[in-house]
């Protein structure tokens, strides 16, 4: 077997090694069944319990109420940019706010317009998108339909430390790229959702968690898939649903409440893995520059440039040989991202900070 590398990609990206170890057991027969999770019906009762047991494990991991439903969708956030103003906006007399702070809050504004009345309500383009918005900043009409952000995003490397101030209006967020790395005050939102390849799972799944009020708001008519209340209605199966991707959804979540410890813990592996890599950028400012403001970085995603082309190539370049892999910036921005995830191992974060050590002093 080929050695495995840090994988540092920001999705899909590193999995726990328990849970993909287990996979690989049952890959090609599940105990006591003798057919792979590839091919069993989604219909089975292994499968329904699969199912119950990941929506057991979110609850329980989130503190989710009994009055939000979880959803398992397909598409990702992306779909989930059109679905959410489709569901919570159109027909609508009021409008939508949105907060955007980067590439996906951006996109997900562009979705957004095609519904209704869209009012952006803070957008960091004039700052290249490396801060969050400041208290005060935020002047939201208390009659919104919702208030939208991006939790954390994943090529600016920015992060919000705490929810938004937004009152009784309902709080939308897609938190797909720091889902579960934290505890969450669900009651404090009104829907989230989370494309699963970031920190959850593999692709092909997207976990939506909505409060039923919400969903007593959304318009007849709209077309079926479309719909949240259709999976509410059909018990999460309107059509075959990604049964291996939530089957490792699982896993991982089981990974989290049996290994970890649960979502605290989480945060606090979480913090001390970013904090190895913000040390080594602020130590060396003259050859790493931290894309992010200290205040609002990302612990999930940290981004930062080298003084030019040439000095990058070949810090990747080393990087790769040391077995650090994905470290790459999105082809939008440039420069480096080290994505850490959950599954991101200790040992990978302090293998990547000493290189970042000794590169910095050979530049010296």
């Amino acid at each position: 077997m080929e050695p495995r590398v840090y994988n540092f990609s920001p999705g899909p990206a590193v999995l726990p090694l328990k849970v993909l170890e287990e996979a690989q057991r049952n890959l090609v027969s599940l105990p006591g069944i003798g057919i792979s999770p590839l091919e069993i019906s989604h219909r089975s009762a292994w499968f329904e319990g699969v199912l119950a047991e990941t929506e057991a494990h979110l609850r329980r991991l989130l503190a989710v109420p009994d009055n939000y439903r979880v959803l398992f969708l397909q598409g990702g956030s992306r779909l989930q940019f059109y679905m959410v103003p489709l569901n919570l906006l159109s027909g609508s007399t009021r409008s939508a706010e949105y907060i955007v702070t980067g590439t996906w809050g951006k996109t997900a504004l562009q979705e957004a317009v095609r519904q209704g009345q869209v009012r952006v309500v803070y957008d960091g383009k004039a700052t290249n998108f490396d801060r969050l918005p400041k208290p005060g900043e935020l002047k939201l009409d208390p009659q919104a339909a919702y208030v939208h952000f991006t939790s954390n995003e994943t090529i600016q490397g920015v992060q919000f430390a705490a929810e938004p101030e937004v009152g009784d209006v309902p709080l939308v967020c897609d938190a797909s790229s720091d889902f579960l790395c934290r505890p969450l005050p669900i009651e404090r939102y009104g829907l989230i959702y989370a494309c699963a390849q970031k920190n959850a799972g593999p692709a092909g799944v997207t976990i939506v968690v909505v409060r039923d009020d919400l969903l007593e708001r959304v318009p007849d008519g709209l077309p079926t898939m479309l719909d949240y209340r259709t999976y509410v209605k059909e018990k999460l199966m309107p059509n075959t649903p990604p049964v291996f991707a939530i089957y490792i959804v699982m896993l991982v979540t089981r990974w989290l409440l049996e290994d970890v410890g649960g979502l605290d813990k989480m945060l606090q592996r979480n913090r001390q893995k970013a904090k190895l890599l913000y040390d080594e950028v602020d130590a060396a400012p003259e050859v790493y520059r931290g894309h992010a403001q200290p205040s609002d970085r990302s612990l999930m995603n940290v981004t930062f440039r080298l003084p030019d082309d040439e000095t990058q190539a070949r810090f990747l370049s080393g990087a790769q040989a040391c077995g650090l892999a994905e470290l790459k910036g999105h082809r939008s921005v440039g420069g480096i991202r080290a994505s850490i995830y959950n599954a991101m191992p200790l040992e990978g974060v302090e293998l990547l900070a000493g290189f970042m050590r000794e590169f910095a002093q050979q530049k010296r």
